[in-house]
């Protein structure tokens, strides 16, 4: 089967997408916006915490969440939960001022986390438990009875 084509007169193809290998103006801002900046601008914007790790072990009867944060202070971790989700968290301000004879130096920062996990039904939650120690969180999340595995027992056929 064959195609038919309409050629102009003047014997040249009709240009019908003259802007293929060029960006139209508003998708090229677009791009240049939506670019991500060069290590050159950023090296100091990102030096507060970063999403810490965690490791989750699951015993016969429990859970526990180990979470590594050191230089968090225990009095800056919040812990909370609603209805079946966890959530962990801090929030650090540091302000430093030193104060001389010709100038003022103040400095300032903020880092903040938050990991947020959803708890199995078999969790009892109302025995959870937490505890920090050098530089370690640790949250014991106690399975209920009927959600505990029981021990092997051999039954006797007779």
């Amino acid at each position: 089967m064959s195609t038919i084509v309409n050629v102009p007169k003047k014997e040249s193809l009709p240009n019908t997408n003259s802007n293929v290998n060029f960006p139209n103006w508003s998708n090229w801002l677009e791009d240049v916006f939506n670019r991500e900046l060069p290590n050159v601008f950023t090296p100091n914007f990102n030096t507060g915490i970063s999403l810490p790790k965690v490791n989750i072990k699951e015993s016969a009867d429990s859970f526990i969440v180990e979470m590594a944060i050191p230089g968090v202070k225990k009095s800056d971790l919040k812990i909370d939960l609603d209805n079946e989700t966890l959530s962990i968290s801090t929030e650090l301000k540091e302000e430093n001022e030193q104060h001389e004879d010709n100038y003022t130096r103040r400095e300032f920062g903020y880092s903040s986390f938050k990991r947020t996990f959803t708890l199995p039904e078999s969790v009892n939650d109302t025995k959870i438990d937490a505890k920090y120690e050098d530089g370690i969180l640790n949250i014991l999340l106690p399975k209920k009875e009927e959600a505990k595995k029981k021990p092997t027992r051999t039954i006797k056929v007779s």
